[in-house]
Order: C-alpha cells, then sequence, then structure tokens
C-alpha cells in the first residue's frame, strides 16, 4: 500500500511529468523569494465613504505619484508629473478632459503612452513575469506586454513603431486606460480591510462593488460589518439597527436604491404614527442634501425604528441570558407621570415622553403595525439579490482576525483583563479567551449561516446581534452607550463609554505579551493592527501605541467622525523598505482632481524600516514557496533515481 507521501509525490507528478518540467517549476520558485516584498495596504473604518477611499486605493496613498517620479526622474516638469498622476488615478475623466485641451491629442497620446510604459515598466520589475501577465487580458495585452519589456537600443524603435500605430489606429484611448489600471494594480499588492465597511457613510454597496473585483483582498469583520450580515439573515435586532441607523444618517437611499429594500410601509407608518410629533429626541446625524420632507421621513422613521429596536432587542435579552444585557431594557424602568427612566439606579429625565405605540402594561410588546413592519422588513432584508452578494463575499474573504506576515489584524481588541491576562467569556457555555475566543465565535458566525440545525442558526443570528453591541460584546469592547440612552437621556453620565481593559494598559508594554503568545506570534517584532477607535489627533493623540506594537488607524475616513479625529483617514503601508502610516486630509471632488490635478494631502510617518529591505522570502508567502520548493526537490530526486 502507497503511503501518504508516496501518493502526493504521484499527484505531484502529474503536474510535472517530466524532470525538466520539474526543474523549470524549482527555477521560477526559488527566484521569486528574491524579489522584493509587495505592498500591504491596511485600511479600517471606511465606514461607506466610497470617494475618499477609491481614491486613495486608486494612488497608493501617494504611491502612484512616487512611482513617476522615481521611473521618470525629471523628464517631466512637476505640473506634467501631477498630471500624469491624476490621469493614472483617474483614466477616464482625465483623458476626456485633457484630449479636449490639447492642440495636437495625437502628439499628446504619444507623449503620454510613452511615460506610462516606463512608469508601468518600472512598477513591474519587482513582480515575476507570470504574475504581470495575469494582470493583462483582452486586446491591449500584448502590445501592452512589450510595452513594459526589458528594452534597450534595439528595441527603441519596435516600441515606437508600437505607440504610433496604437495612435494612428484610433485606439490611443483604450490602451491608456488599460496601462493606467495596470499601474494601479502594481502598486498595491494585498489589501486589508480591517473593519467596518457599513455604516455612516452614503455608499457601502460600492466599497463592496470594488473590494469583489480586487484581485487580493482580505477583511477582517467589524462591528458594523457583522450587524449587516445578521441583518442578512434576518435577524431582527441587526434589522433595527441598520435601518435605524441608515436613516440616523440621512442614507435610507441605501436601503432603497443600492439593495432594493422597500421601506415604503415603514415609511408609511412612521409618518401616520409621528404624523404632530417633531421628534426632536431623534435629529439626524448628518445631513447629506435630504428635502425638507426627507429629513422629515428620516427622523420620524428614526423614531420608530428607535422604539421596535428597543422591542426586539428586549426578546433577544430575554432569550439569551448569558449574554448579560438584561440593562439595557428600560422601558419597563419608566415613570410615565413623572417623565423620568431608571438607569443603574440613578433616576433620569427624559427627553421624550411621546411613546403612542408602547402599552404600559406590556411595553415590549410589537403593536400588530409594528409587527407587520418588521415581518416585511425581515423578507425585503433576506431577499434582497444584492445585500446576499455581498455578504457572502464577506463570509467567504472575511474573518474575525487574520494572522499575516507577523502581525494581527482584528478590528477591535482582544478581551484582556487589569491585569494583563486574556478575559474568559462564557459563548453559549463554553468559556474561552484569546484566540480561542476569536475562533469560537467566528464558527458561530459560520453556523448562522451554514448548520443544518435550526437551533443552531438562531444561535448564530443572536450571538451576530451581541457582538455588534459593543457594550459587553467581548470583541468589540468599547462598551457602547445604549440606544435607549444615546436617545433618550440628555445627561452625558448616563451615557459614558467603558473600554475594555486592552484599551487602557498602553504605558505597559509587557501587558500585552499574553496576547502575542496566545495567538502564537514573536512578541518582539509583530504588530497588533486594528480600528474601532477613532484616534484622536486633534488632541495629541498617537495613533502608535506601546513602542509601536499595536498601531490603530481609524483615522477618520467617515465624515461623521472627522470632527473628532482632526484628520480624514489614515492608510498603513507595508512595503519592501518600510512600515508607514499614512494620514490624509480631506477628500476634494472629482471636478478639483481632474479639472486642477488636485489630490489628497498626505502626511507620511515611517513606524519601522526594514534594513535590509524585506523579500518574498521574509513573508507567509515564501514560507508557501519554500515548502513548494521543498517538494519539487524530493520529485527531482524520484526522477533522478
Amino acid at each position: 500500500m502507497q503511503t501518504t507521501d508516496e501518493r502526493y509525490l504521484e499527484l505531484l507528478s502529474q503536474r510535472f511529468p517530466t524532470k525538466a518540467e520539474a526543474a523549470a517549476e524549482l527555477i521560477r520558485l526559488t527566484s521569486e523569494l528574491e524579489l522584493p516584498k509587495g505592498a500591504e495596504y491596511f485600511f479600517s473604518d471606511v465606514h461607506g465613504e466610497y470617494r475618499a477611499f477609491a481614491h486613495i486605493l486608486r494612488n497608493g496613498s501617494g504611491s502612484v505619484r512616487k512611482l513617476i517620479d522615481e521611473a521618470l526622474g525629471d523628464a517631466l516638469p512637476e505640473q506634467d508629473a501631477q498630471a500624469l498622476a491624476t490621469l493614472v488615478t483617474y483614466p477616464y475623466g482625465k483623458l476626456e478632459y485633457a484630449l479636449a485641451h490639447q492642440a495636437d491629442p495625437d502628439a499628446w497620446c504619444v507623449s503620454v503612452l510613452r511615460h506610462l510604459a516606463e512608469v508601468a515598466k518600472h512598477a513591474a520589475d519587482a513582480l515575476p513575469l507570470s504574475v504581470v501577465d495575469k494582470m493583462l487580458s483582452g486586446p491591449t495585452a500584448q502590445a501592452i506586454d512589450e510595452l513594459i519589456a526589458e528594452k534597450g537600443p534595439a528595441k527603441e524603435a519596435y516600441r515606437d513603431a508600437i505607440i504610433n500605430t496604437i495612435v494612428d489606429t484610433g485606439e490611443a484611448t483604450s490602451y491608456i486606460q488599460d496601462l493606467c489600471f495596470l499601474i494601479q494594480r502594481l502598486t498595491v499588492g494585498r489589501l486589508h480591510i480591517i473593519g467596518d465597511i457599513f455604516d455612516r457613510g452614503p455608499s457601502p454597496d460600492a466599497i463592496m462593488d470594488l473590494l469583489m473585483r480586487y484581485p487580493s483582498v482580505d477583511v477582517q469583520w467589524g462591528n458594523h460589518d457583522i450587524v449587516w450580515m445578521g441583518a442578512s439573515l434576518g435577524q431582527r435586532g441587526c434589522i433595527a439597527h441598520v435601518v435605524r441607523n441608515c436613516a440616523r444618517y440621512g442614507n435610507l437611499d441605501i436601503l432603497a436604491d443600492a439593495y432594493g429594500i422597500n421601506i415604503l410601509p415603514l415609511a408609511t407608518f412612521a409618518l401616520e404614527t409621528y404624523r404632530d410629533d417633531p421628534c426632536t429626541a431623534f435629529g439626524l446625524k448628518s445631513d447629506p442634501g435630504l428635502s425638507p420632507f426627507e429629513a422629515q421621513m428620516s427622523v420620524k422613521i428614526q423614531k420608530a425604528m428607535a422604539i421596535i429596536q428597543f422591542k426586539v432587542e428586549a426578546a433577544l435579552i430575554d432569550e439569551n441570558p448569558t449574554f448579560g444585557l438584561e440593562g439595557r431594557k428600560l422601558l419597563h424602568r419608566i415613570d410615565w407621570e413623572a417623565g423620568t427612566v431608571m438607569v443603574e439606579g440613578v433616576e433620569y429625565e427624559l427627553t421624550d415622553t411621546y411613546f403612542p405605540t408602547v402599552d404600559r402594561a406590556d411595553p415590549y410588546a410589537l403593536t400588530p403595525e409594528e409587527e407587520a413592519v418588521v415581518a416585511h422588513l425581515e423578507h425585503a432584508f433576506t431577499t434582497s439579490e444584492k445585500l446576499q452578494r455581498h455578504v457572502r463575499f464577506l463570509l467567504e474573504s472575511g474573518s474575525l482576525y487574520k494572522i499575516c506576515n507577523n502581525n494581527l489584524l482584528l478590528h477591535a481588541c482582544v478581551p484582556m483583563n487589569q491585569n494583563g491576562s486574556l478575559e474568559e467569556v462564557d459563548v453559549f457555555g463554553q468559556r474561552c479567551s484569546g484566540k480561542a475566543l476569536f475562533d469560537t465565535m467566528q464558527e458561530w458566525v459560520y453556523r448562522a449561516f451554514t448548520s443544518l440545525y435550526p437551533e443552531e442558526r438562531k444561535r448564530g443570528r443572536d450571538l451576530m446581534w451581541y457582538m455588534w453591541l459593543g457594550e459587553g460584546s467581548p470583541l468589540f469592547a468599547k462598551s457602547k452607550m445604549a440606544t435607549f440612552e444615546s436617545y433618550l437621556v440628555a445627561e452625558k453620565s448616563a451615557r459614558k463609554e467603558n473600554k475594555n481593559a486592552f484599551y487602557k494598559l498602553f504605558e505597559d508594554a509587557s501587558s500585552y505579551d499574553a496576547v502575542f503568545d496566545d495567538f502564537g506570534l514573536d512578541r518582539e517584532t509583530a504588530h497588533i493592527i486594528c480600528g474601532h477607535v477613532p484616534v484622536k489627533v486633534k488632541d495629541g493623540e498617537d495613533p502608535v501605541k506601546v513602542g509601536g506594537r499595536i498601531i490603530y488607524i481609524d483615522g477618520g475616513m467617515s465624515a461623521a467622525y472627522r470632527e473628532t479625529t482632526g484628520i480624514a483617514g489614515y492608510t498603513l503601508v507595508s512595503d519592501a523598505h518600510a512600515l508607514t502610516l499614512y494620514s490624509h486630509e480631506p477628500y476634494p471632488t472629482k471636478e478639483e482632481v481632474v479639472t486642477k490635478d488636485a489630490d489628497i494631502h498626505s502626511h507620511a510617518r515611517v513606524v519601522e524600516r526594514y534594513d535590509p529591505p524585506r523579500r518574498i522570502a521574509d513573508t507567509d508567502a515564501g514560507d508557501d514557496l519554500r515548502n513548494q520548493v521543498a517538494d519539487l526537490l524530493r520529485l527531482l530526486d524520484v526522477y533522478n533515481s
């Protein structure tokens, strides 16, 4: 009987049936180990800000302009170099604008094709030809491949002939656009999204569409992603939050237009129920240019969904006592005559006492009209084709954490006790901490989608609702105020956020040793890269904690947080030479970018310099290549025996 090792070598020999083919693959893999490490880009808390995110991604946080300067040196004046960077970033808009303002469009196309070919070649030099070839497709692929190949005096006329013929045949725009897209892809090697694609901003669906087209991307789920995933399964607490939050930020069109979720029954119910109610406690957090009617509708929908949320959450709390969220049930603690509510033994005055759908004798019961609204939304979320497609991508390309190149990527924190030990959490009777806690909760997320047992699917759904809350949720343990207090209690003392010890021990680097050890990382060289908590840059807060071991990259890409942070987002970039944190200023309009070559101004801070520069051999991909090399060497031994 064959051993497992013998069967494996036999299968490998079917892929490489001759010694020459096995040797050729061995040569390719061994040489790739010596190439520079590809650039990894880390984003967090994008929160629906598609335009800013897409711009930063397209220009590689300024890396495109850097490539142009390296490839062309002094061959281009400053103004022309920036215009070329804009063209690479926005091929369609900039190309149309530039051609309309050229005295000799053909001559301009010839010049631009030459410059783009040089920049693409410079970017491609750090990659194997096989990788670059995979990025080329369609009718332009062969000519572009020739343009970015090794050049020399003997080939100058050949390359010029290619470019001149491209222009003479009227195909210059296609080749210019494809070269620009190639440079974009060459600039960003791997993309890591460390949570919170959804909520607050206007276009999470556009971000999801972009990510699904991206060749190399992973997502670490944030609490705002988890709640949309739960909503897609019809989890009522998650749906209540998602709809209420869209209304709160004036983004109901995300539901109606982006995901085809019909909100007419909800709007009709809210406008009728709260027809004469100003809903002053439910003002919008932002106004993306709504009409007076749209603003009023959003306010009333927000209140309607908040009351529904109080009720459906109470049912979930009763069904899941181990979540420990009894304190979130407050409707039965209202003194209706006094207009006050008791929160943790303290009486607070309510900012709103008009609750026509709340039965004082049974405050958590949904009215028939509310039940009809919730049932309709449940059906709409579970049957939205686009939402289901996006959530399936999150499930397949995402996880609660990822270990990559000696970095631990997670959205928020690893729950800790005040003494630095890992906090144990009860998950349906199983007590676990650290990596085991993440693995257990992630398994329940998968069960919510795939289990054959209805009770397991329900448990998984309910756990996803619990995870997004923040309050008490172990993985996102920046305690969020309860929805009730955030709307209906004015005193800040009732809305205090209590953070997990993970956020409080930054002065003692050794406090985090247990985290690094538990996840199997080198505590001396590894990093934890996370977001979730906006970094108050304007107040002097440093995103780099514990001597560089922990890096927070929530810099307020979401417009709703920019007042808190004082900047417009972070991008962390790890390339062959350094780990660099870029802080961004607000995004100019697309018209300013295209017509004036405006750009996001970014400030670079080197967190760690790599000396010597890192190669593929120094990465996780290098480990995989070495394993393949070892297998091929064994196969060659078989061929030689």
